[in-house]
């Protein structure tokens, strides 16, 4: 099995916080779609062959396209590429996006997964975050897209916001789980390099929450989604039971994809590709990679940090498998001192993080990075 990543970077305003590559200029949409098309095209011996069992819009804002830009993209990979019948295939999208005809158009070109940008559904903070739609808008279009047919519907949520306080993050998470969506991702707000944010945050404009504060909302985080019935698959992903996002848990299980578009990143299970941050470049031309070889300290650095996030945790006979008995002697000696803190359990051979641990998760999981 492979995957499909497609990399819109088109917004139509940007958001302080947001890290990923972008661009408001919208003007050259139609043209970053041939681009695209003709990647796709020329790098369809990239996969082997692999049937592909997910197909992921992600942005930037990817709903900013016209469904019929969409629709020239997904055909091109139905034409070109063994795509299973019964493939995930997803949609970034700003609620304000989500209008009734658009999501119906949505349905007819085969998407059917949505991801919804809400982060909150707190008015003021939207406006903070520069974010396009109001809580109204957003809690609408959860009720439309559920109109429209969709039944695989995520919606993105942030937490930390400078002065949050825990009770207004308990209504954040309820009036999520009152929209009855089948999958939720939740976010500490970061202050990425070179964002809005982090200069607001250097200058002295605002300041981070309080992190015990962010660790009892993450608390509560986990114990609401839990109690409503989501399983906690993952360190920010939660999902009713057979929803989990298959794309996303492709790439923490290892399995190769093939990344398009301008900043986008490809796996083919040994080494990375990615495309440089510029669309100027991509356009000109679309197959211009720079590939970066892994060496396998590397690939066992990344398999035990996305294994260890996940609820399935670390299976020591796999890593053995794919590295041999000196990696995972090595990893069983370094977790010793988290598993006599309670911070991993070993269970039938499979490392996992404790509900402790999560909490501390980066550290315990740096400490079995190896050590060059």
């Amino acid at each position: 099995m492979a995957g499909i990543y497609i990399h819109i970077p088109f917004c139509k305003s940007r958001c302080i916080y947001c890290g990923f590559f972008s661009t408001t200029s919208l003007q050259q949409r139609h043209a970053y779609v041939d681009a695209v098309v003709k990647e796709l095209r020329l790098r369809q011996d990239f996969l082997a062959g692999e049937p592909i069992d997910t197909v992921y819009f992600g942005g930037g804002t990817p709903s900013q396209l016209s469904p019929d830009e969409l629709e020239k993209i997904l055909e091109t990979i139905h034409n070109i590429y063994n795509v299973r019948e019964d493939a995930e295939v997803t949609l970034e999208g700003n609620p304000d996006d989500m209008t009734t005809v658009f999501l119906h158009r949505l349905r007819q070109m085969g998407i059917n997964r949505l991801s919804m940008g809400v982060q909150t559904f707190d008015e003021d903070r939207l406006r903070f975050l520069h974010r396009r739609h109001t809580a109204t808008q957003a809690i609408q279009a959860v009720h439309d897209a559920q109109e429209a047919g969709f039944s695989n519907i995520s919606i993105d949520l942030m937490f930390g916001f400078p002065n949050q306080t825990l009770d207004e993050w308990k209504c954040d998470v309820q009036t999520a789980l009152s929209l009855q969506v089948q999958h939720l991702s939740a976010y500490s707000l970061m202050y990425e390099e070179g964002t809005m944010l982090e200069r607001m945050l250097t200058e002295g404009m605002i300041a981070e929450v309080d992190e015990e504060v962010s660790l009892q909302m993450y608390e509560h985080l986990i114990d609401a989604l839990e109690e409503a019935g989501y399983e906690h698959y993952e360190l920010s992903n939660f999902s009713l039971p057979g929803m989990r996002s298959r794309h996303n848990s492709s790439y923490w299980h290892g399995v190769p994809y093939l990344g398009v578009g301008a900043g986008a990143h490809s796996y083919d299970g040994c080494n990375r590709f990615h495309h440089p941050d510029s669309l100027e470049h991509y356009m000109m031309n679309p197959c211009a990679l720079v590939t970066e070889q892994l060496t396998e300290h590397e690939r066992y650095d990344e398999y035990v940090f996305t294994s260890l996030r996940t609820s399935e945790g670390l299976h020591l006979p796999d890593l053995e498998r794919r590295f041999g008995v000196a990696h995972k002697e090595y990893c069983l000696q370094n977790a010793q001192k988290h598993l006599k803190a309670g911070l991993l359990s070993l269970t039938s051979d499979t490392l996992c993080l404790t509900r402790c641990g999560l909490f501390i998760s980066n550290e315990v999981m740096s400490d079995l990075m190896w050590d060059e």
